[in-house]
């Protein structure tokens, strides 16, 4: 029997795991290589002088652009997740979106604002359609008994946030270093552009995932399979499931237009109603998708801070930040973006065993909602003295080091227990429907970073200290509420952990 047909009870070519579990962990590996990559250049190509290579935007319309495009992303995945279901089947499905992922960049790596807009549109089309679907991909390489299940997925998460963070190492370089725009130079090429051959960099890590896959696409030749030819394809629901994502995108759009930004509100406003509406309903499943509802509403505050790395973090280190040192070269900023990265792969083991050690002593699952949204409201206290200190000079990148671990242990008691709840909560007829809902928190949460960050106060210590003290004490406030609430959501949980 060939490795390809092999049962996943029998096949242990990697390490013990089926040997298609390496063509998926290094396809998505390069995949974030390249979303990370290019996303830890974009605010800041955006705000760049049009004289250094940049668009010249404002920090609020680059801000504002950016929050659309990574809310696009996750809002994508919805409709992505249904494509690859009902219509192309998993496989073929990330296969098409390497393609769509890697011409984005490429398109991005040319000069002009509609190959910009026409590059991030490709790049998000093909997030969308290959996120979900990559989860499918590895879960379909095991039977539901088989106990490496869990620990294939902790596998897989290292990939992701290896190439998290190598992207905006490699990126950052080729972008902004002065190296390499003095030895671009003596070829000929102008230094400014610098900025597209890191876009363009992004565009070779597609690639390469590309070709990886392609290369070892036999590897996962049993799963992920198109839907039997035989059965109608369900256009009337794609049809509704697209429309839903233009409405959200719509809607969203509408919020940011002078008159309608009272419309924000609904973000959180609309799932607080539903939590409501649940609760009354008074049945074990009613009340379980309550508790659902307030985690996705924790999770939307969460992100809406986490988030801002890409944005607001990365201007305070391109502007505030001290990244030169007698000796060396200037650090570039987007170097930064690669910290959360090396904290979840080197802190990630570390969790899994203290929450395996403490077994049933270890916190529900609003308590580590709780101790995420502290950490996160610690991470912006911390950066208030830091902000008050721009008043003196630039201060030192250990103020960004130390919000970044902050967040990352966050997101380590956050993220990953989120997407275990959602499962073990959501009825099953609505399993799809409730994964969906979790996929808006992170994309409203982007939109509202993105907000944020529009409203970045660089030039004034006093309004950036109160800027981060702000977000502090509302994220903070989140905490305490969830905190309050914990002891009647775990009973409306009803066993589930």
């Amino acid at each position: 029997m060939s490795a390809a047909a092999a049962p996943a009870s029998e096949d242990r070519g990697w390490f013990g795991h089926p040997r298609g579990l390496s063509t998926l962990y290094f396809t998505e590996l390069w995949e974030r290589f390249s979303y990370y990559g290019m996303r830890a250049l974009l605010l800041l190509f955006m705000v760049e002088p049009a004289s250094q290579g940049g668009l010249g935007f404002s920090t609020r319309r680059a801000a504002l652009i950016y929050g659309t495009y990574t809310m696009s992303v996750y809002m994508l995945a919805i409709a992505g997740g249904f494509v690859g279901d009902r219509f192309l089947g998993a496989r073929r499905a990330v296969r098409f979106a390497t393609v769509l992922i890697a011409s984005g960049h490429f398109v991005l790596a040319l000069h002009g604002l509609t190959s910009f807009y026409a590059g991030l549109v490709l790049v998000a089309l093909g997030s969308g359609l290959l996120k979900p679907n990559m989860s499918v991909l590895v879960g379909g390489l095991y039977r539901a008994e088989d106990p490496r299940g869990d620990a294939a997925f902790s596998i897989f998460y290292q990939g992701i946030n290896i190439g998290a963070f190598l992207g905006p190492l490699v990126t950052g370089f080729l972008a902004q270093h002065e190296a390499w725009k003095v030895l671009i130079a003596s070829f000929g090429f102008a230094p400014e552009t610098s900025w597209h051959w890191g876009f363009g960099s992004a565009g070779f890590g597609m690639l390469a995932g590309l070709l990886w896959l392609r290369a070892t696409e036999h590897r996962i030749a049993h799963v992920g399979n198109p839907p039997d030819a035989s059965v109608p394809r369900p256009w009337g629901k794609l049809a509704v499931v697209v429309l839903a994502s233009a409405a959200l995108f719509a809607f969203a759009t509408l919020a940011d237009q002078p008159g309608f930004t009272w419309l924000r509100c609904s973000y959180v406003g609309v799932p607080a109603l539903l939590v409501v509406a649940f609760a009354l309903r008074g049945t074990i499943a009613s009340q379980r998708m309550a508790v659902a509802l307030v985690f996705v509403i924790a999770a939307t505050i969460f992100w809406a801070a986490f988030e801002q790395g890409g944005s607001t973090m990365a201007l305070f280190a391109e502007t505030l930040t001290q990244r030169k040192y007698s000796g060396w070269e200037e650090i570039p900023s987007a170097w930064f973006q690669s910290i959360g990265a090396f904290f979840v792969f080197t802190l990630a083991p570390a969790f899994a065993w203290l929450w395996v050690r403490l077994g049933e002593r270890q916190p529900s699952s609003p308590i580590k909602f709780t101790l995420g949204l502290a950490l996160m409201a610690a991470s912006f206290a911390l950066m208030v003295p830091a902000a008050e200190l721009t008043a003196h000079g630039l201060v030192s990148p250990w103020w960004l080091v130390g919000l970044f671990f902050l967040q990352t242990l966050g997101e380590l008691c956050l993220s990953p227990v989120g997407l275990a709840a959602m499962t073990r909560l959501a009825p099953a007829r609505l399993a799809g429907l409730v994964m969906g809902i979790w996929f808006l928190s992170n994309a409203f949460g982007n939109k509202i970073a993105g907000l944020l960050a529009g409203e970045f106060p660089a030039s004034d210590s006093s309004e950036l200290a109160a800027f981060f003290e702000t977000q502090a004490l509302i994220v903070g406030a989140s905490a305490g509420v969830l905190l309050l609430l914990s002891p009647l959501l775990k009973r409306w949980m009803h066993g589930a952990r």
